[in-house]
């Protein structure tokens, strides 16, 4: 009992220290209610959670509280409170499960999105750089949805998330070379077609950016308009739409108020960049930024893009 009790105290005094050294990094004088502030300064704050959220969020927090040292409890706790839109919760508790669990890849995995979530790059690239070390070694692991799609088909792993999000969060950086490395090694991953599309998206996109036309193109060679796409039907129309399969008018709504349409809208800004229409590309960057879907990975390269003047 005396041993427990000492271990509790131990987990609790490096807890404390692990979220006062991440406090000097990230920005703890926030509006009540925010959990970030936007590249180009806009207050973020979240919507109002729905109820199934909520709901789910409690069964969480019941599974946790039931066995505070299980791995897989405390990886749901910080995922359900992820999807109410209180990130920052959500990375104290997955700091919580790295501290008890040092050598699991997940929860590096889903610290790192969520620091993309508030903006915070560099921490979330040393976090999955740390599970893609983590990670060599393990057998392939399926990664249950927290938000399952219609056919109840989980479509991910833990490694192609690691490499999905390490990519994009050297592209936010605008490290072309490194994001290219990150997505091409979960390209490699194979996996289903709805994988082959939303890797591939960002590849060609990427390869774009570094002026390489040809290899972009190249990159797209498994894209077919008969894929069997499950849930990212926005990356496979914008990969159709990249090689010439789909016209621009076959899109998705591109208003940029939620997740697949703040995708579709930056694919085509860029789109448009890539053919020399620098307005119509800057009109759709401001257009996703205006909408609500702040925490989309369009939204956000969105930002970074009008912040770096790269229109």
């Amino acid at each position: 009992m005396i041993k427990a009790v000492l271990f509790f105290g131990l987990i609790i005094s490096q807890f404390s220290l692990i979220n006062i050294s991440h406090a000097d990094d990230l920005l703890i004088n926030l509006p009540l209610g925010a959990q970030a502030i936007s590249i180009d300064g806009k207050v973020l704050i979240p919507s109002e959670p729905n109820e199934l959220s909520l709901i789910n969020l409690e069964k969480a927090r019941a599974e946790y509280n039931n066995n505070p040292f299980d791995s897989d409890a405390i990886i749901w706790l910080g995922r359900r409170i992820a999807y109410t839109g209180n990130y920052r919760h959500a990375i104290e508790i997955f700091t919580e499960g790295a501290i008890k669990f040092p050598d699991d890849p997940r929860f590096f995995r889903h610290r790192g999105h969520r620091y993309i979530s508030i903006r915070e790059f560099d921490l979330a690239i040393a976090d999955l750089e740390k599970a893609s070390q983590l990670m060599k070694g393990l057998s392939i692991q399926i990664e249950p949805d927290g938000l399952p799609n219609l056919q109840n088909i989980p479509l991910t792993t833990t490694q192609g998330n690691v490499w999905y999000h390490l990519g994009l969060a050297y592209y936010l950086k605008q490290d072309w070379r490194k994001a290219y490395t990150a997505f091409l090694n979960g390209y490699k991953l194979g996996g289903n077609d709805d994988n082959l599309v939303s890797t591939g998206h960002w590849i060609y996109m990427i390869l774009r950016r570094m002026g390489n036309n040809t290899k972009a193109i190249n990159a797209l060679n498994e894209i077919s308009v008969d894929m069997n796409i499950i849930e990212n039907m926005s990356y496979h129309q914008l990969c159709l739409l990249y090689k010439g399969k789909l016209g621009i008018e076959g899109l998705m709504a591109v208003n940029g108020d939620n997740p697949s349409s703040a995708a579709v809208a930056y694919g085509l800004a860029n789109y448009y960049y890539y053919n020399g229409d620098k307005k119509k590309s800057n009109e759709l960057l401001h257009r996703i930024t205006n909408g609500a879907s702040w925490s989309a990975f369009g939204y956000i390269a969105a930002e970074v893009d009008l912040a770096n003047n790269d229109r």
